[in-house]
């Protein structure tokens, strides 16, 4: 069902050298630095419970599309009591509309699952939909199909999930004191308590002093409670902080407006632009701490969250309603790298959702500041042709060096191997093409790939 060369150049000189490269990088352990997958899952190995809610529960890549062509949330099994509980109706369901996903990421990620992981050879259709769901229920009914076996067959060399600094991260702790030799390790992803207009914040920022100990009712004891809980996650693996905020907005106020503004958000006393002013300064803070205990920053702005008002009242967050949005970085991290941009010891990876800025913004910033670095490709343009823009956009003014290989930003465990696996492939067509040009020799090719599948990703972050 896969061909060998899917992805590759279709010129035959290209293709033959892209095709070599990837032998060689094709087996390469996973990191995996960013990602929203369950610790539940590896702390408690307990197997999947179907194919529902492997493939399409957790994956807004996935049900969003069957939602864009009218299929409701309830009918997929997700939301209120109302929802449909037969997984067998909502597979078929899934079958039946498969044909969406024609020229999606999601397609090639699905294929590459059914076929590498389940040994599935005809394509998911309604012909074989019962096929296809009693083959994968049965297989996560065996010990080879359970969270652990299928992290060590993927050949995952590390994994990090993202958690609130709210969590108390038990499932990490039941890893780390387990004998399992799988390294999972957590993200520090402080939005509930640094985003004013995040549900529950003044809650949330309580809660952050109860747990550290620290009066948040002060700007200076707000601050320290971060600093503890980023210590706490520390403690359990985590090299890296993650701030996804609406945008790179940063600020770098005197003390007495600072205490201000803070007291007039714990007082909800603020407008719109506060918020800004307020998430702006937070992450100059964040850095700030970075340069202090070593943790690498990642900034992923540009999402316009739960665009859809009724779906967000209704389910919440993540349910594949957050659109992209224009975003604007060289005046909006000015501050920031004012104050920190030259310290090579410091570390923030930006990432967009705007691929308007990647020549004309990112490149050049992360071409200059030694703190900045580029991430990958993520979230609607972690796909063939979003992966080949940004080395096309990024590669003559940052570099490859300036990037931090690949990241696959996904709750949905089992695509984890197809999503490396597409980079790889992309990556080793690009490299390809500047053989070709004689841009580069094929040993420095051989090179780059293996530093773009491992070498980068794992200097990047620390691992």
């Amino acid at each position: 069902m896969l061909h060998p060369d899917r992805l590759l150049p279709v010129d035959s000189r290209t293709r033959d050298i892209a095709r070599s490269l990837y032998l060689t990088v094709k087996d390469q352990p996973i990191i995996s630095p960013h990602g929203h997958t369950d610790p539940a899952w590896f702390a408690l190995d307990e197997p999947f419970n179907d194919p529902v809610s492997l493939f399409i529960t957790p994956d807004h890549y996935v049900f969003r599309m069957l939602y864009s062509q009218g299929i409701s949330l309830a009918d997929l099994g997700i939301g209120n009591e109302v929802a449909e509980i037969d997984t067998r109706k909502i597979w078929r369901r899934f079958a039946d509309n498969y044909s969406l996903f024609r020229g999606t990421p999601s397609r090639i990620w699905l294929d590459h699952v059914f076929s590498e992981v389940f040994g599935l050879t005809e394509p998911l259709s309604t012909v074989v939909a019962d096929e296809y769901y009693q083959t994968i229920d049965d297989a996560l009914g065996t010990p080879a199909f359970r969270p652990r076996a299928l992290f060590e067959r993927f050949n995952i060399e590390v994994l990090a999930t993202t958690e609130s600094p709210l969590d108390t991260l038990n499932h990490h702790d039941t890893i780390q004191q387990s004998d399992w030799q799988g390294r999972v390790i957590t993200t520090f992803r402080p939005d509930p308590v640094m985003d004013p207009e995040f549900e529950g914040f003044n809650r949330n920022v309580d809660l952050l002093g109860e747990l550290t100990g620290c009066d948040t009712s002060s700007f200076a004891g707000y601050l320290d409670a971060l600093r503890d809980r980023r210590s706490y996650f520390r403690a359990r693996g985590a090299t890296a902080t993650d701030h996804g905020h609406p945008t790179p907005g940063t600020a770098d106020l005197p003390k007495k407006e600072i205490e201000a503004l803070f007291q007039r958000i714990r007082h909800s006393d603020f407008n719109a632009n506060d918020a800004e002013l307020f998430r702006s300064q937070m992450l100059t803070e964040m850095a700030a701490m970075s340069l202090d205990d070593g943790m690498v920053m990642q900034i992923h702005p540009g999402s316009f969250r739960n665009h859809n008002q009724a779906l967000f009242q209704q389910h919440g967050r993540d349910m594949g309603a957050d659109i992209p949005m224009q975003t604007s970085y060289v005046d909006a991290l000015k501050p920031l790298l004012n104050k920190f941009g030259n310290h090579a010891e410091l570390m923030i990876i930006l990432f967009t959702l705007d691929e308007t800025v990647y020549s004309r913004e990112l490149a050049p910033l992360a071409g200059h500041y030694p703190a900045l670095r580029l991430g990958p490709p993520w979230w609607f343009h972690d796909s063939p042709g979003g992966m080949r823009r940004f080395r096309e956009q990024t590669t003559e003014t940052a570099g490859f060096y300036n990037t931090v290989g690949f990241n696959d930003d996904t709750r949905a465990f089992l695509s984890i191997p197809a999503r490396h696996d597409m980079a790889r492939r992309i990556d080793c067509g690009f490299l390809a093409r500047l053989v070709t040009e004689h841009r580069l020799s094929e040993s420095e090719a051989g090179e780059v790939a293996m530093d773009l599948a491992c070498n980068l990703v794992r200097a990047a972050y620390k691992l």
